[in-house]
C-alpha cells in the first residue's frame, strides 16, 4: 500500500469522524464496514473488524463431508497443482 498523504477531518458535536475518501478507498472500506477501535501510544488505530469470528480446528475438523472414497494426500497435491496450472494459463496468477 502507498502512503497517503496527511489529511486532516474534524470530529461534529456527535463524536463522528469522516474518513478522507482516498483512505476509504486506498483500504476498500465502503460504507458500514464495521472498525475496532484501539487506543495507542501514537493515538488512535483503526481495523476492519474480521468477517468471521476466530475458530479453532476442533470447531471446524469434519464440517465438510466427502461422499466419495478416501483420496491421498498424492491425488490431492496433483488436483491443486492442475487447478494452479489451470489458473496460471488463463492468466488469474
Amino acid at each position: 500500500m502507498s502512503a497517503t498523504p496527511k489529511q486532516t477531518t474534524v470530529l461534529s458535536t456527535k463524536g463522528q469522524v469522516i474518513l478522507p475518501k482516498a483512505v476509504r478507498d486506498q483500504r476498500g472500506w465502503k460504507p458500514g464496514t464495521k472498525l475496532t477501535v484501539e487506543e495507542t501510544p501514537d493515538g488512535v488505530l483503526l481495523k476492519p473488524e474480521p468477517l468471521f469470528p476466530p475458530t479453532t480446528l476442533d470447531q471446524v475438523y469434519g464440517c465438510l463431508k466427502w461422499d466419495g472414497p478416501p483420496v491421498s494426500l498424492e491425488d490431492m497435491d496433483a488436483a491443486i497443482t492442475a487447478e494452479v496450472l489451470e489458473r496460471h494459463a488463463r492468466g488469474r496468477y
